[in-house]
Parts: C-alpha cells; sequence; structure tokens
C-alpha cells in the first residue's frame, strides 16, 4: 500500500473552506487554487475633494503626504502579503510533507482491517513528530463498521473535518488541505486516504504562532507607514518653505510695487525657475519704473504747455477782448454786410476767452496749486446770484429756503452751478428747476444738496459715465453743443475739492429730462479729498 500522490510536493489539490488570513484561496491543483465561498477583502481609501484648501503651504503638505501613504502603504501591503505566502507556504508544506511521509510508513504498513488500537496508538505516533499537528485515522473494522483512531480526541476529531474536504478525500486519492478557524485560532486541515482499502487520515495543525508573527510584521508595516508619513510631512514643510519663501518675497515686492513703489527690486541668487521669475519682475519693474516715469515726464510737459500756452494768449486775448468790446458797441452803426462778421468775432472772442480761462483752471487742478477760500454764504443766495448775473430768472425755478448756511468757496460753487444750470438750460431746455436741501445722513455728515433738474430728452446711458470727462462731447446725441466740454469737468474738480461731488442720471417719472445732483459738506474746513481729483490729480488745498 503506499500514499496517494506520493512524491508529488504538496499533492495535487487543495480545497478551502475558510480562510483566517483573507486569501481566498481555493480548490487547486498544483499551487494553483479555485476560489469556493471566499471573502476577499479590499481597503478602501476617501478621496481628498472639495476642501477648499487656499493655502499653497497646506496643499504641498496634502500632496507630499497623499503621495507617501499611497506609496507607503503599496509597499507595506506588498511586503506584508509576500511575507504572508511565505510564512504560511513554508508552515504548511512542511506540516503536509510530513503528514504525506508518516501517512506511507505508518499508516500504510497497518492491515487492511486495523483495530481501534492499532489505530489509536498509530495516529498518536504520526502526531509524536516536531510537526506538532494532531491526527485522526479512519479506518474499517468490516464491511460499513468503520473505527477511529485520534491522537487527541479533546482537540482533534473526526467532526472537526470540514465536510468538503472529507468529500473530498473519499473522491480522490490526493493529498488534500484546507485553511479553516475554530473560534478566533487559524489551522490547517490536510487529508488523505491509503491506496487499495488502507484507512483514511487526517492532520490538524494550529495556525495560531504564524498569525501572530503575521500580526507583528502588520504592526512593524505600520509604524513604518505612519514614521513615513511624518516624514513626508516635515519634508513637505521644509520644501514649503523654501519654495514660498521668494514667493512671499515675490508676492510682497508686487504689492509694493501696486502701491507705486516703482523702484522695488528683488535681490536674486540662484539659477532654478524662482530666480528666473525674480529676474523677470525686476526687468518688469525697471521697464515700468521707466515707461511711468517718461510718462510723468511727457504729462508734466502738457501741462507745463497748457499753463505756458493759456498765459500768453491771455494778452492777446486781453487786446483782442477790448476790440470786439468796441465793435459789440459800434455794431449797429457798421455796414450791414460787415455786421454778422462783427457778431461772430465778438462771439468767438469770447468762447476763446472762457476757454483760456477753464485750461488755465484745470492746470491749476493738475498741478495742486487749486486752494479753498473759504466763507460762510447763505446758498439760496449764491444760487440766486448766480442765476441772476447770467440772466437765467425767467428760465429758472428755484426751490431754496433762505437760512441754509454753508462754509464753502463761493467763487467755487458759483463756477460749479454755472456749469450745471448752463448744461442743463443748453442741453435740456428750460424750464430748469433747481433745488437746495440739507441732508444729515450723508457720506460725510452733514451735507448740502443742490439738485438741477431739465426737462429735456435726458441722457443717453452710453455717455452718462463720460459726461465728467475732459473734452468729452456727446456730438451725435447733443448737435446744440458748442461748448468746449471742460464746464462739467471743472464742477466736478471744484466739488471734489470741498470733499463732495457730483452724480448725473435721468428721471425716472414721466416727465423725463436729466438730473444732476451736487453733494458738498456744509463745513469744508480742514478738508482734503482722498487722491486729489477723480483722476488722482491734484490735492484740495488747506482751507484759508
Amino acid at each position: 500500500m503506499r500514499a496517494a500522490a506520493a512524491g508529488e510536493g504538496r499533492g495535487r489539490a487543495v480545497l478551502t473552506d475558510a480562510d483566517p488570513y483573507g486569501t481566498g484561496r481555493g480548490l487547486q491543483t498544483g499551487r494553483s487554487s479555485v476560489s469556493e465561498g471566499e471573502n476577499k477583502g479590499h481597503a478602501k481609501r476617501g478621496i481628498l475633494a472639495g476642501l477648499g484648501l487656499s493655502s499653497l503651504r497646506l496643499r504641498l503638505v496634502v500632496v507630499f503626504g497623499l503621495v507617501a501613504l499611497t506609496a507607503a502603504v503599496s509597499a507595506s501591503g506588498i511586503a506584508y502579503w509576500l511575507n504572508r505566502e511565505a510564512v504560511l507556504t513554508r508552515t504548511q508544506d512542511a506540516a503536509l510533507n510530513d503528514f504525506r511521509q508518516e501517512m506511507q510508513n505508518r499508516a500504510a504498513s497497518l492491515p487492511v482491517r486495523p483495530t481501534q488500537d492499532e489505530l489509536q496508538t498509530t495516529a498518536e505516533q504520526m502526531a509524536a513528530g516536531t510537526a506538532g499537528y494532531s491526527v485522526v485515522l479512519i479506518g474499517e473494522r468490516d464491511a460499513g463498521k468503520p473505527i477511529v483512531g485520534a491522537s487527541d480526541p479533546d482537540s482533534f476529531a473526526v467532526d472537526d473535518v470540514p465536510k468538503a474536504l472529507r468529500d473530498a478525500v473519499g473522491d480522490k486519492d490526493h493529498l488534500f488541505w484546507v485553511r479553516t478557524q475554530r473560534g478566533s485560532t487559524p489551522y490547517l486541515v490536510g487529508g488523505t486516504r491509503i491506496v487499495g482499502g488502507g484507512p483514511t487520515g487526517y492532520m490538524f495543525k494550529s495556525l495560531e504562532q504564524e498569525r501572530a508573527d503575521l500580526n507583528s510584521l502588520a504592526w512593524s508595516l505600520g509604524i513604518a507607514t505612519a514614521l513615513a508619513l511624518v516624514g513626508s510631512a516635515l519634508l513637505a514643510q521644509a520644501a514649503a518653505t523654501t519654495v514660498l519663501r521668494p514667493v512671499r518675497r515675490l508676492g510682497e515686492a508686487a504689492r509694493q510695487l501696486g502701491e507705486g513703489k516703482l523702484d522695488t527690486r528683488l535681490n536674486v541668487s540662484g539659477t532654478d525657475e524662482l530666480a528666473e521669475l525674480s529676474r523677470t519682475f525686476n526687468s518688469a519693474a525697471e521697464s515700468l519704473e521707466k515707461q511711468v516715469a517718461d510718462m510723468s515726464a511727457r504729462e508734466e510737459s502738457s501741462r507745463r504747455f497748457v499753463a505756458d500756452m493759456s498765459h500768453e494768449l491771455r494778452t492777446p486775448l486781453t487786446a483782442l477782448t477790448a476790440v470786439t468790446e468796441v465793435l459789440e458797441d459800434e455794431q449797429e452803426s457798421l455796414d450791414p454786410m460787415v455786421a454778422p462778421a462783427v457778431a461772430l468775432v465778438v462771439s468767438e472772442t469770447r468762447r476763446l476767452n472762457d476757454l483760456v480761462e477753464n485750461l488755465m483752471e484745470v492746470t491749476r487742478f493738475d498741478a495742486g496749486t487749486a486752494r479753498l477760500v473759504l466763507d460762510e454764504v447763505d446758498v439760496a443766495d449764491q444760487v440766486t446770484a448766480c442765476i441772476d448775473a447770467r440772466a437765467w430768472l425767467d428760465a429758472v425755478e428755484l426751490d431754496a429756503e433762505r437760512g441754509i448756511v454753508a462754509r464753502l468757496d463761493p467763487r467755487r460753487l458759483d463756477v460749479i452751478l454755472a456749469n450745471l444750470i448752463g448744461n442743463a438750460l443748453k442741453h435740456g431746455g428750460s424750464p430748469v428747476r433747481v433745488s437746495v436741501h440739507t441732508d444729515s445722513g450723508g457720506a460725510a455728515g452733514d451735507e448740502l444738496v443742490i439738485e438741477v433738474r431739465d426737462h429735456g430728452p435726458g441722457i443717453p446711458e452710453d455717455v452718462l459715465p463720460h459726461v465728467f470727462d475732459r473734452f468729452y462731447k456727446a456730438s451725435a446725441s447733443r448737435p446744440r453743443s458748442e461748448g468746449s466740454g471742460l464746464g462739467l469737468s471743472i464742477a466736478m474738480e471744484n466739488a471734489l475739492i470741498h470733499g463732495g461731488g457730483i452724480s448725473a442720471a435721468n428721471t425716472t417719472d414721466g416727465d423725463g429730462g436729466a438730473v444732476f445732483v451736487l453733494r458738498l459738506p456744509r463745513d469744508a474746513s480742514g478738508i482734503t479729498p482722498a487722491g486729489g481729483d477723480r483722476n488722482g490729480r491734484g490735492e484740495a488745498g488747506d482751507a484759508q
């Protein structure tokens, strides 16, 4: 009699009933397994998403950590799997080979009809080896009358053998094995039978020591993974510090450059990408400084030219004005063919004189030399005087209570009112309504509010954003405009120097028309509006 599949290594088939290590091994031929009722575990990792990480340092730490965690977990998993297979394969090969050899040497020497004592003695002899497993031998005393001999009946009996293994051993003459678990302890169970009617043997070996060794390995790999994660975080911090320090310096330099410090430069060292970026920044800052200096020089030259030109024009204009006044007085006695030309000369001379005065006023604002000369005035009287001086009493409706006193520059208020009312009469048509009231909830505290409303067609929406721009004239929508395009700009400049402002809009009621709202603080003493005028040019001087 011989042991089944002697000399075939571990045997030709493996049957798995339950695998305490989660390998999912099943019925195998040679060293390959076919799964039967297995449960294969898969580790599921959460994905960091939607965290809104706004810090570059935090993002670097997270990325480094994820990379390190992925690499460490992958390496640890592979190492654990390979070591697990090696440990279990070595243990089960040793036990199964020893069991096969014992079946060949001892069980095969039993008679075909062994006695209970013979089976018991042989089972004890087979389990006495160094492999450390228990043995159960099943024979037949007579046909259909099985007898059992167990080396340790208290720890291993026939009922402890999985049914699938008993079925496989009963059908084949090869060595079969399966890993199972009883309670919390994993076991290796193998079985075979003697060809020709000999006994059938089963071995039962505990894998508790192997599981303890593998648990120790798992803990070691876990600790290594944690250390790798901590190391990656420290490395990410170091890398972030190295990368972010020049980025922070670059951001600070860009902020200073944006604040107007055009001489800001970065110290450059090294040849990496950040150093190249710093060189590019320095080059851009140098170019920007040069361009701004050139633009400032050209702007200053233009301002000086306008100022000089305005001053130079005043002398001949004074002479022209005197001549035109004489011609205007003598206009009725002139030849009818010459009178229209004289009227045109008088009109254009006055317009040229206004233009020169406006240009000089603009240059004062641009140069920052415009100053307030403050006085306490009754606003109603001031508005009435402005209207009366220009003979607009018949075309303007005034709604202003006497007794509203404000401390401001009367001349500049007159310029503002003249431009706003004149603009309304020219482009909107009469009647023009001027209303005066105060507002204690204004942005500057107690405010003076003057509204100038006309009843014309209103201001086109595409023109509204530009009504206070210099030299802007919406000729397509305002064909009657003969102004220079500086009136509303000068009005805004005078409002800003008081610390106030002017807004323009179209009325929403059924009457139509445009409305300009002037807001000034009732006391402009000591007011210096931030940024000078609306274009950042000029500053309001101290109140005098």
